[in-house]
C-alpha cells in the first residue's frame, strides 16, 4: 500500500528580513499506485513540499500520513519512501553496484545474497547490468541517473519521491528517460510524486498534476482537466506550449448584445456564454489557446485581421504571431499555412473554445469543454480546416 495523505502542509523558514512562507497549507491526497506531479515556477515551494513528504524538512504546520499513519515526526529512514534527486547524489569512491546496495546494508537485515540478488535484478531492468562494478565517473550521464534509479527501487518502498531527476540530462536523454521511468511506476505500480517545472514531463507522465504558484496549490487535476478546465488564469498560463493567449477585456451590456470590449477589438458573446459572466466584471480577460484560434475568411463574425509579425514554420504546425493592439499573441496553424511578414491574417476565437476570467481574482468563469468526439476527429485531420477560403491581404 502507498496511501498518501497530506494535510495542511506549511512551511515557513525565518531569517532578519521576515517570514518567508515557502508551502502554505498544502492540501493532497494520493492514491496507492498514483503518478502525481508537482509542478510550477522556480521558488513556488514544489521542492520543499517533497521534502517535507520526505522528512529531510520538518513542516511548521500540517501532517503527513502514509496508509493511515501519521510519519510527519518519523525520520527519513522510517518512512518507508525512496528519493532520487537531480544531482544523482551517488558516492564517488563507490562502485555502482556499491552505491544501490548501500541503503539497503544500512536500513534493513538483508543477507549480502538478498542484496545482491536485488541489485543484479534493478540494475538488469534498468539496462545497467554490465555497469556495476564501476564507479560514477566512469558512468555518463544517463547511466549515472539509472543508478540512482536503481538504488531507490531496490529498496522496494511504498513511495518514490522524485526531485527534477531528469534536469541534467540532455533533451534527447530526457525523452527516452521520461519513457522508462513511466513504465518502471506502471510496472512496480509504486505512488511516486515527481517535481518538475517542466510542464511537458508533468502533462505526459502523471496521472494528476498539482500546479503550485507562491507556495500555494493552485489546481490538482488530471493533465487535460489542468489543460482545458484551469481553475484560474495562472494554471490557464502556466499549463500548455505556446501559451494561452489573454484579452483583457471590460463586460459591455448596454447594446443589444452583450459584448466583450477590448482596445483592438469588439466580441459579441452567446446567451450561454454570457450566463457563465453575468454578475462578474465588468473586467474580465478573454482566453484563448493558440491551437484554438481558427484562419477564417473575411467577414466572419467576430473575426479580427491582426498583422502577421512572424511565422515559424515546424513541419507539422506553424506559429503564427500576430500584432493585437499593439501586443504579440500567438496562433498554431497547419504546417502548411505560412504567412509573410507584413501581411494580416483575418482570425477568428470559436465561442466553444475561449476561456474567461474574473479580472480581478483570476478565478476561471467559463472553461472549454475537453475534447469531444468531434474534436478526436479534427486531430485525426477529419475537419479539413483549410477548405475555407482563409483571409489574408
Amino acid at each position: 500500500m502507498g496511501e498518501l495523505e497530506i494535510r495542511d502542509l506549511t512551511k515557513v523558514f525565518h531569517d532578519d528580513g521576515g517570514d518567508i512562507v515557502a508551502v502554505d497549507s498544502f492540501d493532497a491526497e494520493i492514491e496507492d499506485g498514483e503518478f502525481v506531479v508537482l509542478v510550477g515556477p522556480s521558488g513556488c515551494g514544489k521542492s520543499t513540499t517533497l521534502r517535507m513528504i520526505a522528512g529531510l524538512e520538518n513542516p511548521t504546520e500540517g501532517e503527513v500520513v502514509l496508509d493511515g499513519e501519521d510519519v510527519t515526526e518519523k525520520k527519513p529512514k522510517s518512512r518507508n519512501m525512496a528519493m532520487v534527486f537531480q544531482s544523482y547524489a551517488l558516492y564517488p569512491h563507490m562502485t555502482a553496484r556499491e552505491n544501490m546496495a548501500f541503503g539497503l546494508k544500512m536500513t534493513t537485515d538483508l543477507s549480502k545474497d538478498e542484496i545482491s540478488d536485488r541489485v543484479q535484478n534493478a540494475a538488469d531492468m534498468m539496462g545497467i547490468g554490465g555497469l556495476l562494478d564501476k564507479k560514477p565517473d566512469e558512468l555518463s550521464g544517463g547511466q549515472q541517473q539509472r543508478v540512482a534509479l536503481g538504488r531507490a527501487i531496490v529498496r522496494e518502498p511504498e513511495v518514490f519521491l522524485m526531485d527534477e531527476p531528469l534536469s541534467n540530462l540532455d533533451a534527447k536523454l530526457r525523452t527516452q528517460m521520461r519513457t522508462e521511468l513511466q513504465e518502471l511506476q506502471q510496472e512496480f505500480g509504486v505512488t511516486t510524486i515527481y517535481v518538475t517545472h517542466d510542464q511537458t514531463e508533468a502533462m505526459t507522465m502523471s496521472d494528476r498534476i498539482a500546479v503550485l504558484d507562491d507556495g500555494r496549490l493552485q489546481q490538482l487535476g488530471t493533465p487535460l482537466e489542468c489543460y482545458h478546465e484551469p481553475a484560474n488564469r495562472f494554471v490557464a498560463g502556466f499549463i500548455g506550449s505556446p501559451s494561452m493567449n489573454f484579452f483583457d477585456v471590460e463586460l459591455d451590456t448596454s447594446g443589444a448584445t452583450p459584448t466583450l470590449v477590448h482596445d483592438a477589438f469588439e466580441y459579441e458573446l452567446d446567451d450561454d456564454v454570457y450566463a457563465d459572466v453575468e454578475g462578474h466584471g465588468p473586467r474580465l480577460t478573454l482566453g484563448i489557446r493558440p491551437e484554438d484560434v481558427k484562419a477564417v475568411p473575411e467577414g466572419t463574425h467576430n473575426a479580427i485581421s491582426p498583422t502577421v509579425k512572424v511565422t515559424e514554420p515546424l513541419g507539422d504546425v506553424s506559429y503564427v504571431y500576430l500584432d493585437i493592439g499593439g501586443e504579440q499573441y500567438t496562433a498554431t496553424l497547419e504546417g502548411d499555412i505560412v504567412i509573410e511578414s507584413g501581411r494580416t491574417l483575418t482570425v477568428q476565437f470559436p465561442q466553444d473554445r475561449i476561456h474567461l476570467f474574473d479580472g480581478e481574482t483570476g478565478e476561471a468563469l467559463r472553461n472549454r469543454a475537453p475534447p469531444d468526439s468531434d474534436d478526436v476527429a479534427a486531430l485525426a485531420g477529419l475537419d479539413d480546416v483549410n477548405g475555407v477560403e482563409i483571409g489574408v491581404e
